[in-house]
């Protein structure tokens, strides 16, 4: 059994990251009812923009990028993990201008437009980055292990499960105990009430999707150290997030998240008895649950439905 709890803490902390990238794209489609598929793009954009600001050549001019450098990796790292979602936010601020377009229209004019923007981005990074690994700088606090009983820890999955937890309490926190979250949850619902309740909804669906952009960038700082830099990183979260929304039902904070954890426990326990099983058990996760139950764990019931 003790040999077993390394394995359940390495998929309780895949399972929060995972619902940590899956709550910024449930609220674009929940509020847009678009599919964001540069959703990826931009978590791989935060961990690239992350690196380069801890790294040793900071696109600063000189004089900061030294006094940036004489503060402690600690500090740097701090405030990298809200100038970073800052920086990327300011992408997401431009496709979801480019989307407006395409509100009210078929949705699949949407879902070019993101994957458009998902390539854009992708290019960029390698024309930027090139398309070698790199490795993000984490302080000594939170790096290497410790031992507890027989076995060595990670101390940084503590971390990134512990930062994760936090995050995505203060994301309910927000939507539920907010007069910004009952807007996009009225929003949600029905955008008509909310325009003629004199609410803007450009503007609301501005914020939501930078918003959802900050939680994507935040995530790929997180796992950066976890999963390494690399330019179709973006697509390796992309794909569990559309996962997780789906199996905890489209719409449902909770569910997202209960999704995201069982998710992870199954990607972690199959990766530590039969790897080869480790991604594709999620999959068989996710149709086994919506054979019996085609609305998720926590969807709201359709009309459609006896």
């Amino acid at each position: 059994m003790f040999d077993l709890l390394p394995h359940l803490l390495n998929g309780l902390t895949l399972g929060l990251l995972f619902a940590l990238i899956a709550l910024g794209f449930m609220l674009i489609v929940g509020l847009m009812e678009q599919i964001n598929l540069a959703h990826g793009s931009l978590f791989a954009l935060g961990a690239y923009v992350a690196m380069q600001l801890t790294g040793p050549r900071p696109p600063l001019p000189a004089e900061l990028a030294k006094a940036w450098l004489a503060l402690p990796l600690g500090w740097r790292y701090a405030a990298t993990l809200v100038i970073a979602p800052v920086i990327v936010s300011l992408v997401g601020m431009l496709i979801e201008l480019c989307m407006r377009r395409t509100y009210g229209k078929d949705p699949l004019y949407g879902l070019l437009l993101t994957f458009g923007a998902a390539m854009v981005i992708e290019e960029m990074i390698r024309l930027v980055w090139g398309t070698r690994d790199y490795v993000l700088q984490v302080p000594s606090a939170i790096n290497g292990g410790f031992l507890f009983g027989d076995l060595i820890w990670s101390t940084y999955r503590f971390y990134a499960a512990g930062i994760s937890a936090g995050v995505i309490g203060l994301v309910w926190l927000l939507i539920e105990k907010t007069s910004f979250g009952a807007t996009v949850k009225a929003g949600a619902h029905d955008s008509e009430i909310v325009r003629a309740l004199g609410i803007n909804l450009s503007r609301l669906r501005l914020l939501v999707f930078v918003f959802g952009t900050m939680l994507a960038a935040i995530a790929g700082i997180i796992v950066a150290p976890i999963w390494g830099i690399r330019p179709h990183m973006g697509v390796d979260a992309v794909i569990p997030a559309f996962l997780v929304i789906v199996l905890g039902g489209v719409g449902s904070f909770w569910g997202a998240v209960v999704a995201g954890l069982l998710a992870g426990l199954c990607v972690g326990l199959a990766g530590a008895y039969a790897s080869e099983w480790s991604l594709l058990s999620m999959y068989i996760l996710l149709v086994a649950v919506v054979t019996f139950r085609a609305r998720g764990l926590w969807g709201k019931k359709s009309v459609l439905e006896a």
